[in-house]
């Protein structure tokens, strides 16, 4: 299990590296992270991820209140929180505002995954989840995808991924701002052939990834 100081470097080094490939600008962003049964790690509210430090992070109870650290926390929590309380399994959180796959969510379609790596890694298909209002309406608008996804992207609004660590919510993030730069220079793609996808979805399974693997466990 990973230390404290440990979070605490990991997500600070995400953030560094969200701001710099121009995932996030202004404020935008957040991340947690679970340190204990109760507790998350985040990113506070007010300041660019750029200035983003080990120390000036801060730690939220299971309703998001802060409990330890000065800054504020980030008003999107509760979008975090909707997936901690879905997915037992979850580490960690991470949201920001890849471009390409903005781009994509403005035409509020589901993004294939076009590629077998990116069935295997993140399933068939990425969803667009619905515009709706900050708060609430958000919040329930996401939760029907938690329990089936581990990425999605929000409509006008980002991707929001999640996993076993901050590392691997950032990867799965990496992908699909990959898969829609492509499918915007392509102009649209389409899913694979089923013939093809059955088969990547059952090495999913087999390395424990999806659904499926977590009803095995």
């Amino acid at each position: 299990m990973k230390t404290e100081h440990e979070h605490r470097r990991e997500m600070a080094a995400i953030c560094a590296t969200l701001w710099d490939k121009e995932w996030v600008a202004n404020h935008d962003g957040n991340a947690t992270a679970r340190l204990a049964p109760g507790l998350l790690l985040a990113t506070p509210t007010g300041i660019s991820k750029r200035l983003i430090t080990r120390e000036n992070l801060i730690v939220l109870n299971e309703d998001g209140e802060r409990v330890r650290g000065r800054m504020r926390p980030f008003s999107e929590r509760g979008l975090h929180l909707k997936v901690y309380q879905g997915r037992s399994d979850v580490g960690a959180v991470l949201h920001a505002h890849p471009p390409h796959a903005m781009a994509w969510s403005m035409r509020a379609t589901t993004l294939p995954s076009f590629t077998p790596e990116a069935v295997v890694s993140i399933g068939a298909e990425t969803p667009v989840v619905g515009l709706e209002l900050p708060g609430k309406p958000a919040e329930e608008a996401l939760a029907p995808f938690v329990s089936d996804y581990d990425v999605v992207i929000l409509g006008s609004h980002g991707v929001l991924s999640w996993g076993d660590d901050i590392e691997q919510a950032y990867l799965r993030m990496e992908l699909v701002e990959h898969l829609a730069r492509v499918a915007l220079l392509a102009n649209g793609v389409t899913h694979l052939p089923e013939s093809i996808v059955a088969p990547l979805l059952k090495k999913r399974t087999s390395a424990g990834l999806g659904p499926e693997a977590r009803k095995r466990s």
